[in-house]
C-alpha cells in the first residue's frame, strides 16, 4: 500500500523563497498594499507561556490543533514558518490557498499573506501566561467584507488557540 505524505511533511526544496518586503512601520498588511484604516484585531489571554503558544501558532503541522479548517500547509518552512517563504495552506480539507510569509520575529510574531488577506500573529507575555492577537486586513472593499465574514471566525480561532495552549 502506498503512503501519502501529509502536506506539512512534503519536501519543500521545490519551493523558492519569496522576495522579502523591506521593514516598515506601517500597519498590518500595508507593506503589500493591503491596508485597513481600522484593522480587525482579535485578542485572547491564555494561561500558557509564550513558548507553548508560539509552538502552536508558528508550526504549520500544529495548526489543525486549534484551527480545524486548516488541514495542512507546505512551502512555508519546517518545522516553523520562515520569513520569505512561499507555499500554500490547505483549507476545508480541499482548497489550497497560496500563502507567503512576509515577516517573522522568532518567538513573538509573524505575518503572512493568504490569498487576498494579510494576517498578523502576535504572542506577548502577560503575567505567567500570554496574550495572543491576530490582526487581519485586505484590499479596498474586501476588507469590510472580510471583517464581517471572516472576523468572527478569527475571533473564535484566537479564543480556541488560547484554550488549547492552556491545556498543554
Amino acid at each position: 500500500m502506498a503512503s501519502t505524505a501529509s502536506y506539512t511533511q512534503l519536501d519543500t526544496a521545490q519551493f523558492t523563497r519569496c522576495s522579502r518586503p523591506p521593514p516598515s512601520a506601517l500597519p498590518a498588511g500595508a507593506e503589500n498594499g493591503y491596508f485597513s484604516p481600522v484593522p480587525h484585531s482579535f485578542s485572547a489571554d491564555s494561561d500558557a507561556p509564550v513558548d507553548t503558544v508560539w509552538a502552536l501558532v508558528a508550526r504549520p503541522s500544529r495548526w489543525p490543533e486549534w484551527a480545524p479548517h486548516v488541514r495542512g500547509a507546505w512551502g512555508l518552512g519546517f518545522p516553523e514558518i520562515e520569513a520569505g517563504r512561499c507555499g500554500a495552506a490547505r483549507l476545508l480539507w480541499i482548497v489550497p490557498v497560496p500563502a507567503s510569509i512576509s515577516a517573522k520575529t522568532p518567538g513573538r510574531s509573524w505575518t503572512w499573506r493568504v490569498g487576498p488577506m494579510t494576517l498578523d500573529h502576535l504572542v506577548e507575555p502577560r503575567g505567567t501566561g500570554s496574550r495572543i492577537t491576530m490582526t487581519m486586513s485586505a484590499p479596498g472593499p474586501l476588507d469590510a467584507v472580510l471583517g464581517v465574514t471572516y472576523g468572527p471566525v478569527v475571533r473564535t480561532l484566537v479564543r480556541r488557540l488560547a484554550r488549547v495552549a492552556g491545556e498543554r
